[in-house]
């Protein structure tokens, strides 16, 4: 039941491709456990496509897993999503994290690409059986509302198996999906107290079905800077989360040093968290470097030694 720190990446913070990569080698050399790119289209601030990432970081990487945070599967056709997840994880060696949601019906990804939103859940409940079979089965047969498949195939199958597969959202469908077809969940922007009835109420219900989620299978994020909470970049930071979460951002983020941010972690812990999205409060390809840098000799060491407690 490991516990690990991976790092998230929404924006495009790194200015260019050079500073990408080297950011990339830092984690990648540094001890973080895993990246997870968050999964935006239209957006007027600048964001990677995140199948594309998940292509890149299999031949830009050596040592780091990677996933979603997470892909909208009510935009993505299920069968082509397996097939791409699949070659990632064969190119990767085996390091692939896919992990998928439905999807905002606010997202205008959703318009932009003649995508209704109606029938949205139904479509990623199909979508996460048919991945999950054409990862396994050699002939998937489906009669589904919106997919049908005729003894379909997908070679070669993915290095890992099962390929795991992470489910996100904290609604009841979605612990039903998760329960059903996951065998990880991840939260969104949410602190403790709103992850923990989420994960308790996957594990009854996974129970129920048989199929009970490992442990170390629950992540959650938080955002993170070593500095001051008078930095201006912090203000922003809680204000853009007040105005999107409609409430006082307490609880999603630390920001100091290594004691306040073990607090967070200790209080995600006991809510039944094991696997950890940090995202540096940062502007600019210079300090998420220095933000970065300062994870993996400081709090990394911090994290990793829970698992000897």
């Amino acid at each position: 039941m490991g516990i690990g720190a991976g790092i998230g990446i929404a924006n495009f913070n790194l200015g260019d491709a050079r500073g990408f990569w080297k950011w990339v080698d830092l984690c990648d050399n540094g001890g973080v456990d895993s990246i997870w790119q968050s999964d935006r289209i239209i957006d007027p601030v600048p964001n990677l496509e995140a199948m594309s990432v998940m292509a890149a970081l299999a031949g830009g990487s050596k040592n780091l897993k990677f996933g979603m945070n997470v892909a909208s599967l009510g935009l993505r056709n299920p069968v082509l999503t397996a097939k791409q997840c699949a070659t990632i994880d064969v190119l990767s060696e085996g390091r692939l994290l896919p992990a998928f949601g439905v999807g905002s019906a606010l997202s205008r990804d959703f318009t932009a690409t003649g995508t209704p939103t109606k029938g949205r859940g139904k479509r990623t409940d199909e979508g996460l059986q048919i991945m999950s079979r054409l990862w396994s089965e050699d002939k998937v047969t489906f009669a589904g509302e919106y997919y049908q498949l005729d003894e379909a195939t997908i070679a070669p199958k993915p290095v890992q198996s099962p390929l795991p597969l992470w489910v996100g959202g904290s609604a009841k469908q979605a612990i039903e999906r998760t329960a059903t077809w996951g065998t990880g969940w991840q939260a969104g922007i949410e602190n403790a107290a709103d992850v923990k009835p989420v994960i308790s109420a996957i594990k009854t219900r996974a129970a129920e079905l048989g199929r009970p989620i490992a442990t170390d299978h629950f992540g959650a994020g938080f955002g993170f800077r070593f500095g001051s909470p008078d930095d201006p970049i912090v203000t922003k930071y809680n204000e853009m989360l007040t105005k999107r979460l409609g409430k006082e951002p307490s609880g999603f983020s630390a920001v100091g040093g290594v004691a306040e941010m073990m607090a967070l972690v200790h209080e995600f812990h006991d809510a039944g968290v094991h696997k950890f999205i940090l995202r540096p409060i940062a502007s600019g390809a210079d300090e998420m470097l220095e933000q970065t840098k300062l994870m993996v000799e400081k709090l990394i060491p911090e994290i990793d030694a829970l698992n000897a407690a």
